[in-house]
């Protein structure tokens, strides 16, 4: 009986000492949460802001606004010189898309399946942009490309977007390559198909949700790019990006707010369209 007794104070202890770990991770747990949410809230505070100063009456930007209305979208969507520099922004956005997954797709089929001497250096300069400043890049670009006459025009633009946004592709795509067992491929090359072919029918469709995450990627480092545009824009050809720095400078209206929340709008439907397609390819994989 005694020993019984003796027993069960000890037994408690030993759950009161189990219990301890439980009870400390949940606080961490609860504390970390807590600072990702303050991180969060901080990060996105500015361009929640931005969507009431839109929908103000007055004639300026204020917060909070005094009254609500949507003529400040009715006034971008009516406005020819606004639509002018959000349909060249597109137009350079969707070419800019085109060859920036073409040229990135072949590049990391090339990378990761490839032979090529010197690939890691070749993938270490394609990646460049996205470490060199861009203020560094656009300089460099406005003195080679305004000998050529390749300032505001939508050549120029879809070669600087481009230069650009390939780096994206080639993360996305050569990280969805990584997952696809190149035996598929030796498969493919048994049965009679070339390199061409099983790329075509093989690794192109395992392969697809990345290219299409890529492709987002591209369309939203050219529609949002602001800085190269700066020096490489003319007075024709000017981006929506272009026309913002100008109007806050000269011309502070809600109109500003309405056109960054419109590009805001723009930019989260085509991430929600990357994460389902990270969602799909994720429970393809499973």
């Amino acid at each position: 009986m005694s020993t019984l007794l003796e027993a069960s104070p000890a037994k408690a202890q030993q759950r009161a000492i189990a219990r301890r770990p439980v009870h400390s991770l949940v606080a961490g747990r609860w504390v970390l949460n807590g600072f990702v949410g303050i991180v969060l809230m901080f990060l996105l505070l500015p361009t929640v802001i931005v969507i009431p100063m839109s929908l103000g009456e007055a004639s300026y930007i204020q917060f909070p606004p005094q009254g609500l209305t949507i003529k400040w979208y009715r006034a971008y969507f009516a406005d020819v010189e606004w639509m002018s520099a959000t349909w060249f922004s597109l137009r350079i956005a969707l070419a800019t898309t085109l060859s920036a997954t073409l040229i990135g797709t072949l590049a990391s089929f090339a990378v990761v399946r490839g032979n090529l001497p010197g690939a890691r250096a070749l993938q270490a300069l394609t990646l460049a942009p996205l470490i060199v400043p861009h203020i560094v890049l656009a300089v460099a670009l406005y003195l080679v490309f305004a000998p050529l006459g390749l300032t505001g025009n939508f050549i120029g633009f879809g070669i600087a977007h481009t230069m650009l946004s390939v780096p994206y592709v080639m993360l996305t795509v050569s990280a969805a390559l990584q997952r696809i067992d190149p035996v598929l491929e030796l498969a493919a090359s048994n049965c009679g198909a070339n390199r061409a072919q099983a790329f075509w029918y093989v690794v192109l469709p395992n392969i697809a949700p990345g290219v299409a995450a890529g492709a987002v990627f591209a369309f939203l480092a050219s529609f949002d790019e602001a800085t190269v545009a700066f020096f490489i824009s003319g007075i024709e050809g000017k981006t929506i990006t272009r026309k913002l720095f100008e109007d806050i400078d000269y011309n502070l209206t809600p109109m500003i707010a309405a056109v960054a929340t419109v590009m805001v709008v723009v930019s989260l439907v085509l991430m929600g369209g990357v994460e389902w397609l990270r969602s799909r390819g994720a429970y393809r994989d499973s």
